[in-house]
């Protein structure tokens, strides 16, 4: 077991957020000039050679990567991911980068709505409160009773649930699974949807955009390296919070290289849902350790 080491944790962190956030502008990129599918697909490829390399490596090797209580669930696990990203990136290239992380961030908050329903936990009236405020925040972004609201607007918010349900579904299984098991099922079962789906789309690409695919896959693979070495050395409900940097990394590569606005009201709103998103996992951090408490 690894040393924990939160201020450590918090750095690696800090370093994932920078380099999803590379990333996700990377995949602006590509899924403007070719089929979200096929870019999804590869990035997939490269992803799936990570975690087998990783588990071959580890203690019982590819046998103790696949023994999984919930094999089915992990699957579904794999698949929605995958179909998630396939939504966030669609995002990414019809309404950018800053308007579509904003709406994200309501991820935690929907993962802490549904956490009753489907884990069981109870939710107090501080959760829910922050989550009603989240929401509003989102509806600030949105403005749906604007005249110019957008209707590729609600392709984030479909990322978001689908996010959210990944999350919800992952502590499910992380209650027998451990999260090297998660881990090889994510990678392999999405390599395999995406390659089911996505080689049907493809389409010849430039020499300098296959530079840019590599670039995309080498930070898909540090990303999860840097994500698991952060849960590895502290713990989850402290580094959590530092995971909104992503938002404003991706803002600024949105604003600085592809042109975007940072419109008041996405400025506005994103604080709201930031704001509401941070006490909740504050919140939930606190009731988890007076649940330890003998």
């Amino acid at each position: 077991m690894a040393v924990q080491n939160t201020r450590l944790g918090i750095w690696l962190m800090v370093a994932t957020t920078a380099v999803f956030a590379a990333q996700d502008g990377i995949s602006r990129h590509l899924a403007s000039e070719y089929n979200v599918l096929m870019v999804v697909m590869i990035r997939y490829w490269f992803f799936a050679a990570f975690v087998i390399a990783l588990a071959a490596r580890a203690p019982g090797g590819l046998r103790a990567a696949v023994s999984s209580r919930y094999p089915w669930l992990q699957v579904g696990r794999g698949v929605l991911l995958a179909l998630e990203i396939c939504v966030a990136v669609l995002s990414f290239a019809t309404l950018g980068l800053v308007e579509s992380h904003a709406i994200f961030a309501v991820y935690p908050l929907l993962i802490a709505a549904l956490s009753g329903p489907v884990l069981g936990e109870r939710v107090g009236w501080r959760r829910w409160t922050a989550i009603a405020i989240g929401f509003a925040g989102v509806l600030v972004i949105l403005q749906p009773g604007q005249g110019v609201f957008s209707p590729f607007a609600l392709v984030p918010v479909g990322a978001a649930f689908m996010f959210a349900l990944y999350g919800l579904l992952t502590r499910y299984v992380g209650r027998h699974d451990s999260s090297s098991v998660s881990l090889f099922w994510t990678g392999t079962a999405g390599a395999v949807v995406m390659t089911l789906i996505g080689i049907w789309y493809w389409e010849p690409m430039r020499a300098p955009d296959w530079g840019w695919m590599t670039v995309l896959c080498c930070t898909g693979i540090l990303g999860h390296w840097l994500m698991i070495r952060a849960y590895e050395v502290a713990e989850a409900s402290a580094v959590q919070p530092f995971a909104y940097l992503q938002l404003a990394f991706a803002s600024v590569l949105g604003v600085v290289l592809f042109a975007e606005v940072l419109r008041p009201n996405v400025m506005l709103g994103t604080a709201i849902v930031v704001g509401a998103g941070v006490f909740t996992l504050i919140r939930a951090r606190k009731v988890e350790q007076a649940r330890k408490q003998p």
